[in-house]
């Protein structure tokens, strides 16, 4: 087989194109090498599913074979039932979230057809599928034939697999024919359905099936010719958005920790999921030098599983590189946490451990533990210049600084006076080394003020919203300006509040009002019309007012 170099990433490929590999692919079979071709997909759930397994044996000493799970557990269809889907393989999402609520499922046979309605084309059928579920009276068959294809689905073409269990049971064909059939709904091509149409319709009709029956058969047919799944396709994701669920129905510390950790490399996520954890009881806190990991840590303090604490990991702090949080871990395991600021500051050992290291975990309050952020940035040098001596007295052999002193002389590391941090201080911090507000949210200074006034959590903006006015209020997290093709400037404003970030959209003409006014910091009243275009709902302003 001749094989080159990918142009786009210099991995090594065939040089054949699909249509010659597989017999299936080419116009002319013929000229088909006979290769076969294989899609392998990662699916990041699974490292996560992974990692919450780990979690649980180390916190609660449980082994657990995440494919021997009971596929009848009551929270875990419960949690879907309620539409606690955040996290979730598959169910996220608020176009499957609602329609996960309307059919609050009970097998694991409904979430396999979930995931394979969800699709344009069959999703056609969502709505009588789950009316047939809550209402059995309502399961009817377009032939009887088909009832026992169709029983589990109550009536209803969720599969390929359905569509070709039918063309041969209802219209004669072999395997290799409905196989074919199969593929031409995949391959989406017009010619070949009408094609398939004109023989499914011939062979529908020599076994008894009346033409009206038929046109009704093509048309519940015809949308798979868009993106139908076929059933273990649908088994597989069905399979693996069950068990996230379990996991996180039945260890949701876990398992949170566990998506954490997965999506640490986008903010926006991990606001996300912030936001979800909270509302299940679980408090998200900043690192800790005594408590963190390098990732996001879970800590339980009993067995209890309500009694749940995350912390955000070493490694998230910005300025802290992986070296030192190893270097900080190492030692703690070794010599037990840090009972006192002098502790950390004679112990942790790294020849990168800086000025602008120490600088950041102070800042993001991974020492509150030990003193006030304030006070221990007024100290910073003092400490900086105790660490040094400390690893100099290391050196030279001595196990403490002040080994073989008297005690009094361990009292020349004495902090400063110092103002401590205000809170507005504290949470800009955080901001600007976590990338995220942890302790409080700005907003929350507002929300009195905000309580009188008809304002929407930006948590409950979706595009159900379209086209409706509607007045939010946030803070300006982040500004983007753009120059319109008729080389006018406008604004793409992303806000939060403490539940949800939004972006807003400010246009030329209403910009040119005040364009000094939008800058990051500031708080903002909106009132404007949701757009959702590209399924993510935003707001057009025609109204913004400051919050001071």
């Amino acid at each position: 087989v001749p094989l080159q170099l990918d142009p786009k990433g210099g991995k090594i490929i065939t040089q054949y194109e699909m249509t010659s590999i597989d017999p299936s692919y080419s116009s002319d079979p013929l000229y088909a090498v006979g290769l076969p071709k294989i899609d392998f997909l990662g699916i990041r759930n699974l490292s996560i599913l992974e990692d919450a397994i780990r979690l649980v044996r180390f916190h609660r000493h449980i082994d657990i074979d995440i494919e021997k799970i009971p596929l009848d557990d009551a929270r875990t269809f419960a949690l879907l039932a309620k539409g606690e889907t955040m996290g979730l393989f598959q169910l996220g999402g608020s176009g499957m979230t609602k329609y996960l609520k309307d059919l609050k499922p009970t097998t694991i046979h409904d979430i396999n057809a979930m995931v394979a309605l969800y699709r344009p084309g069959p999703i056609e059928s969502i709505h009588t599928y789950i009316q047939r579920k809550h209402s059995p009276h309502l399961v009817s068959y377009l032939d009887p034939r088909m009832k026992d294809i169709l029983a589990q689905s109550y009536g209803v073409i969720v599969y390929q697999d359905d569509v070709m269990l039918i063309a041969i049971h209802l219209a004669g064909y072999s395997w290799l024919e409905a196989d074919k059939l199969r593929k031409a709904m995949g391959k989406k091509i017009p010619a070949e359905m009408a094609a398939q149409k004109e023989k499914l319709a011939d062979g529908l009709r020599k076994n008894g099936m009346p033409d009206h029956n038929i046109e009704v058969l093509w048309k519940l047919i015809e949308p798979f010719a868009a993106y139908g799944f076929n059933k273990s396709h649908a088994a597989c994701y069905g399979r693996v958005a069950y068990q996230t669920a379990y996991m996180k129905a039945n260890f949701p510390g876990e398992y949170m920790t566990a998506l954490l950790t997965a999506e640490s490399g986008d903010i926006e996520k991990v606001a996300e999921i912030i936001t979800e954890c909270t509302r299940m009881g679980i408090p998200v806190l900043p690192p800790d030098v005594n408590e963190s990991h390098a990732k996001f840590t879970l800590i339980k303090k009993s067995a209890d599983r309500h009694s749940d604490t995350i912390r955000f990991g070493l490694e998230t702090v910005k300025n802290v590189g992986a070296n030192i949080v190893e270097a900080l871990i190492n030692e703690r395991d070794r010599g037990g946490k840090f009972s006192s600021l002098a502790s950390f500051a004679e112990r942790v050992a790294h020849k990168d451990f800086n000025k602008k290291s120490l600088e950041a975990l102070i800042k993001c309050g991974a020492i509150d533990g030990l003193g006030e952020r304030g006070v221990l940035l007024a100290n910073l040098d003092l400490l900086l210049e105790y660490n040094r001596e400390s690893q100099k007295t290391r050196a030279q052999g001595q196990t403490s600084l002040f080994s073989g002193m008297p005690a009094a002389h361990a009292s020349v590391f004495r902090l400063k006076d110092a103002q401590p941090a205000s809170k507005r201080e504290r949470l800009q911090w955080e901001k600007e080394l976590l990338g995220l507000y942890i302790t409080e949210h700005p907003m929350q200074e507002y929300a009195e003020r905000l309580k009188r006034r008809k304002i929407m959590p930006l948590k409950d903006v979706t595009g159900e919203h379209r086209n409706q006015m509607i007045s939010i209020a946030g803070i300006i997290s982040g500004i983007q300006k753009i120059t319109t093709k008729s080389g006018e400037p406008m604004l793409f404003v992303k806000m939060e509040d403490a539940s949800a970030r939004t972006e807003v959209l400010v246009f030329p003409k209403f910009l040119a009002q005040n364009p000094a006014r939008w800058q990051e910091g500031k708080v903002f009243m909106v009132r404007g019309r949701v757009s959702d275009k590209d399924g993510i709902a935003k707001i057009i302003c025609e109204e913004a007012h400051e919050v001071v």
